[in-house]
């Protein structure tokens, strides 16, 4: 049970830091993935939350209010 409680304040703690990451942060933590694994010539764009239509989200930021979006390029 200790374990439990301990975990669930640990995860309150580390999700709004989370949450609140700037995006260009985001997005540049995100491409060096991508590269890590291989991927080249990938477009990585921020956008409101609520323009995203069919595009391929990769990431979320400034609280949920925008996305990363992926496209090859």
């Amino acid at each position: 049970m200790k374990n439990l409680m301990l975990a669930f304040v640990l995860s309150a703690l580390v999700v709004p830091a989370w949450a609140k990451k700037s995006c260009d942060e985001l997005k540049t933590e995100i491409a060096a993935k991508m590269e890590a694994r291989g991927v080249k010539g990938a477009q990585l764009d921020i956008v409101a939350s609520e323009e995203v239509k069919d595009q391929k989200v990769v990431g979320s930021c400034e609280g949920g209010t925008k996305k990363i979006t992926y496209k090859k390029a």
